[in-house]
């Protein structure tokens, strides 16, 4: 399965032609036998963020989004309230392995991070502050090896068909010691 991410950059200031941050994902993860679905720049502007999102949401040839800037504290950072109501679920343990990460590098410095993931729409969803090196450490620590299917025990791409499993299916019934 080759799997098609698509990468957004939120940033007032950068384009796509002088953005290090992206410009860098779509680097590693070419190079990672991944293909790019789809790549864009918007401003800090929630609902240009979540239009944005929302198509890639629904487009076929999308399996995972990676989104840089947006996630810091300052006023301008509106990536989490952004994106985080589009989410089916939130995946606390990247955010936490993320500064855990980045603490190692910064050192304090990474409680500024508001770095989160999620799924959405049975699509893996990642995002990540705007600095070239948050985005190396990411997906050379995270995302990179859990969208490897030879990660193991277990890894991102082997959950994806079932991310797309209908949620309001009932569950199946279990016999009880009387049947």
């Amino acid at each position: 399965m080759t799997l098609g991410i698509a990468v957004l950059t939120v940033s007032d200031t950068r384009t796509e032609a002088d953005d290090k941050s992206g410009n860098l994902l779509v680097e590693k993860l070419t190079a990672a036998g991944r293909r790019l679905a789809a790549r864009a720049c918007v401003s800090d502007d929630k609902y240009a963020i979540r239009a944005r999102l929302s198509g890639w949401l629904v487009d076929p040839s999308v399996d995972a989004i990676i989104t840089t800037g947006g996630t810091g504290l300052t006023g301008r950072d509106l990536l989490p309230e952004a994106v985080i109501p589009l989410l089916d679920r939130v995946t606390e343990g990247f955010g936490e392995l993320f500064r855990f990460l980045s603490w190692q590098d910064i050192g304090t410095s990474a409680l500024q991070s508001r770095a989160f993931a999620g799924t959405a729409n049975g699509r893996l969803v990642f995002c990540l502050p705007g600095s070239r090196g948050a985005c190396e450490l990411a997906w050379d620590r995270i995302i990179g090896p859990q969208l490897d299917p030879g990660t193991r025990p277990c890894n991102l791409v082997e959950l994806l068909p079932r991310l797309r499993e209908p949620s309001d299916r009932p569950a199946p019934k279990r016999p009880s010691r009387r049947d």
